[in-house]
């Protein structure tokens, strides 16, 4: 049935993943306690930006925001009151202060909000772009929480927050969106034009109300088929994460549009990063079943975009765990493998107060001393929908996350066994008994 004027591609919550055990329970307990942390300690309860980054071996005293990462610690925030770390008092309070600050005194243009701020201020640094895409990220956290809290005035402030953005601005003379837009150039070159994070974007500027997407937007952006190892599934040249980030709130199992299932296109990614590594362990011998993951992190040479297949960037050794745990939801059991031995093998060189350290080598014996922000927003959340869905089910609520996947051509259906046996158990695992009510 319609709510609020949309038809809803599942209204019914989807069963829990079953593939965790009961062993798994306390060490994602003890994961989770430890990212939320982060996102408690490391923002400003003033205004509610949190630090892009933050050290686990000093004081901090850096004030670089990200909007993306305030977009997780609202998430966070949610989590963190359903399991019981901090009270409904506390969690509304922090929520309210953010609200307000984004909507009252953070700096926008049209709606979009600058990449990076000063966490006690809002004050724009280096020059940022309004950036759409982090824009995305947050708007997600905060929608998060006016289904979570169902609290008047943060519905109001979620909604004028959301309301304003103006998406048709942003594809005035374009069906591909620009990368963001700065008051000294203009809109930025680069678009939003192959696979990767965007699909978060495109489908809250399709659910928006006031400033809608046009349909052919979604259908613009290439979908390029890999292969890798005789898998195959829509990827790009990019990091790992880009599988990862629109699934941490949109609910894509057990549907699909014209082009493809994605949830089971990240099984069937992660899958093939798993192989890719391990063929590395002829180079980089730290990489075994566990332990892998690569995507975009800090290294002992500064931060890298790196990834594959295909291979991109220097790739030397490092670990990134946010790589795997970011997948979660896709591949349990190998992921878990994965995080057990890199808190067990490395101890407190890999694992500090907020979690895992966001990288390290362990062939020339370096450790990050940093944890960043999105890294550990991804875990966090992907952890939380990998025991229970919390996630999921609270954002798809929203009339707006709905309406994009409606307005998309998202449908439910049984999905296909696989001729990889491993790839068929992983999706056999994750079909839904959702229907639409309305089908066009």
């Amino acid at each position: 049935m319609a709510q609020g004027g949309v038809t809803s591609i599942c209204m019914a919550p989807l069963p829990p993943l079953t593939s965790l055990t009961s062993e798994d329970e306390p060490f994602l307990e003890e994961l989770e306690r430890a990212n939320f942390k982060y996102f408690w300690e490391q923002t400003n309860p003033a205004t509610g930006l949190v630090r892009d980054r933050a050290t686990t071996r000093a004081d901090e005293t850096r004030v670089v925001a990200s909007i993306a990462a305030t977009g997780f610690g609202l998430t966070a925030i949610t989590i963190g009151h359903k399991r019981g770390y901090i009270t409904y008092a506390e969690a509304r309070a922090r929520v309210l202060a953010t609200l307000r600050f984004l909507w009252r005194k953070l700096p926008t243009h049209r709606g979009f909000f600058f990449h990076w701020a000063n966490m006690n201020t809002g004050e724009r640094i280096w020059d940022s772009e309004v950036s759409s895409v982090d824009t995305a990220l947050l708007l997600c956290g905060v929608l998060t929480c006016r289904e979570h809290f169902q609290h008047s005035e943060i519905t109001q402030l979620a909604h004028e927050i959301f309301d304003r953005v103006e998406w048709s601005w942003l594809s005035e003379d374009t069906t591909l969106l620009p990368h963001g837009w700065s008051p000294e150039f203009g809109f930025l070159s680069y678009r939003w034009d192959y696979y990767s994070e965007l699909m978060a974007m495109y489908l809250l500027g399709l659910g928006s109300s006031t400033y809608p997407l046009r349909v052919e937007t979604w259908n613009a952006w290439k979908r390029t088929q890999f292969e890798y190892d005789g898998l195959r599934y829509v990827g790009s040249f990019a990091p790992l994460f880009v599988h990862q980030y629109s699934h941490a709130w949109f609910d894509f199992r057990g549907k699909r549009d014209q082009h493809a299932d994605y949830f089971h296109n990240s099984i069937v990614a992660t899958e093939a990063h798993r192989r890719f590594c391990l063929e590395l362990s002829r180079r980089f011998p730290d990489y075994t079943n566990d332990l892998w993951g690569i995507t975009a992190s800090d290294s002992a040479n500064g931060y890298v975009v790196w990834g594959g297949p295909p291979t991109m960037g220097p790739i030397d050794g490092t670990v990134v765990p946010s790589a795997s745990a970011g997948s979660l939801p896709f591949m349990p059991q190998p992921v878990m493998r994965v995080l057990r031995a890199m808190k067990d093998h490395y101890g407190e060189k890999a694992w500090t107060m907020y979690g895992f350290v966001n990288a390290f080598n362990p062939l020339n014996n370096w450790y990050d001393s940093d944890v960043i922000g999105i890294d550990t927003g991804i875990t966090m959340l992907m952890a939380e929908n990998a025991r229970t869905g919390f996630v999921w089910q609270t954002f798809m609520k929203n009339p707006e996350a709905r309406r994009g996947m409606d307005r998309a051509g998202f449908k439910p259906y049984t999905a296909a066994s696989s001729a990889d046996p491993e790839m068929s158990r992983a999706t056999s695992s994750r079909e839904t008994q959702c229907s639409l009510e309305h089908r066009s």
